[in-house]
């Protein structure tokens, strides 16, 4: 395989038409483009990429990594030292584009003292034309721009621009393309995203994504299998599989295949310990789901369910497409098939026209369901949405006071549930060393729920048993027991 990408890379040949055969002799050309810069500079020349926003932006990222690394730039954590920044952006909330502006303004200052260094932006803001309209009039000093639908050109596009010296701009409206077998640089060595799915059909009317990432489109399953298999030929256990709503994944397939079935086949890989997947849509959660779920022994038992609103009237002005009752059913089937999972989820408080009574509603499901966890989020203006041309926005003073209420509701349920566990033995999956305590390991139960225990950095990777000796809220403090000493 590697001796085939190298032919691929051949810079002499030409250029070839068919992907990813293409973005390899491109990797080539812009390996190449990099020495010369390295012999002007005098040394290696580094690289950040810095992302912002969800798991599929950090996947992303993984793939932007693999690329430069295999042109030959070395990693740079800091960057404000880096010769080559990217910023993968997010553009969920308008503030997430001013966060960008403002760190964009610093680069240029740092630019203008580093005559090697270039500056990249890609991602969901760079889909928004009035974004990259404002980017080639006020800051001139970026060196390429791209979005979310040629990711898979960023070879290409490096070279285009190492090449020309010029800023090199490329941006598609959507697309049904997708490339597989490209390099990538995972950030853990036992555990990986792998994106399943792009795009989103869904269009609830306060999100922007589906107008940044673009119509759903499935993967192949057999391009899929097989990245997973090369994955855990190379030492991964766990997987996360990745899409906007994994729960209608197939449905653009030429041999339409559900979710269901594909966990299934995914579920046979052996090697395979774990298997996660984000992000669920209660409309599309089918009872064949439920089922593989409850037969499964490798999916991890935790799932993330947002239902964004307890109220029927407010949801379907979100444009969720089910229901109060509709959503409760489906906790009580997902906790029949599943007794012990860990249900979590997303709540937006204050959106257009919500009442009281609406808010009530919320809180009645955040009582019902007893979530292990809640991300809670005050509603923003998202131009370009139809929520924020909604009349009835909700005073900011009447938004707060709830999100309050809603906080300390989901805080005290989570504590009562997390709690639950105290004093049993679960295996965890090693993942780092602790951040505030060095003497600290840190580990993720299959319910997702972080412990921490005395540990050496050698675990890291490994599956061990923990008992829980005391819980802390969102997580616990352990004891590795006897067997794994």
């Amino acid at each position: 395989m590697e001796n085939n990408r190298q032919n691929m890379a051949d810079i002499e040949r030409e250029i070839p038409v068919s992907e990813p055969e293409r973005q390899y002799y491109f990797i080539g050309r812009a390996k190449e483009a990099l020495r010369k810069m390295e012999e002007a500079a005098g040394r290696q020349l580094s690289f950040c990429v810095t992302t912002f926003g969800c798991q599929m932006n950090a996947r992303d990222s993984e793939k932007l990594t693999g690329i430069l690394e295999q042109i030959g730039y070395i990693e740079e954590p800091d960057e404000e030292e880096a010769d080559f920044v990217i910023y993968n952006t997010c553009t969920v909330r308008e503030n997430a584009n001013q966060r960008v502006y403002g760190r964009l303004g610093q680069l240029g200052r740092i630019k203008k003292k580093n005559p090697h260094m270039m500056i990249a932006l890609c991602g969901c803001m760079m889909q928004e034309p009035e974004v990259v309209e404002k980017l080639k009039k006020s800051y001139r000093f970026i060196d390429l721009i791209f979005g979310t639908h040629n990711i898979y050109k960023f070879a290409e596009l490096l070279a285009t621009r190492m090449e020309s010296g010029r800023m090199v701009i490329d941006i598609w409206k959507d697309t049904d393309k997708i490339v597989e077998d490209l390099p990538s640089e995972r950030k853990y060595s036992f555990k990986s995203g792998v994106n399943i799915m792009f795009g989103c059909n869904n269009f609830c009317s306060y999100c922007i994504v589906p107008y940044v990432r673009g119509r759903e489109r499935s993967r192949e399953p057999r391009a899929i299998i097989r990245e997973i298999e090369r994955l855990v030929a190379d030492g991964v256990t766990e997987v996360m599989l990745l899409g906007q709503n994994v729960n209608s994944y197939g449905k653009t397939l030429e041999e339409p295949m559900t979710f269901a079935q594909l966990l299934q086949e995914i579920e046979k890989i052996d090697g395979l310990r774990r298997i996660r997947f984000m992000t669920s849509h209660p409309k599309d959660l089918s009872d064949e789901l439920i089922e593989v779920m409850g037969q499964s022994g490798k999916i991890c038992k935790h799932l993330h369910l947002p239902v964004q609103s307890g109220s029927t009237r407010i949801l379907d002005k979100m444009n969720r497409r089910y229901t109060k009752e509709h959503y409760l059913e489906l906790v009580r089937k997902i906790r029949k098939a599943v007794p012990d999972i860990s249900l979590t989820t997303d709540i937006i408080v204050g959106f257009p026209g919500e009442t009281e009574d609406d808010f009530q509603e919320t809180l009645d499901v955040v009582r019902q369901v007893r979530y292990d966890s809640a991300f809670t989020f005050i509603y923003s203006k998202r131009t370009g949405t139809p929520a924020a041309a909604m009349e009835d926005q909700v005073p900011e003073d009447v938004v707060k006071d709830r999100f309050n209420r809603l906080l300390d509701e989901v805080q005290k349920i989570s504590a009562e549930i997390c709690a639950v566990h105290e004093g049993s033995v679960q295996t965890v999956l090693v993942e780092m060393k602790n951040d505030h305590d060095h003497s600290l390991m840190t580990g993720r139960m299959s319910n997702n729920l972080l412990v921490h225990f005395p540990g050496e950095e050698s675990l890291i990777g490994k599956y061990v048993d923990v008992r829980l000796d005391e819980c802390r809220g969102f997580y616990y403090i352990g004891e590795i027991t006897e067997n794994n000493r």
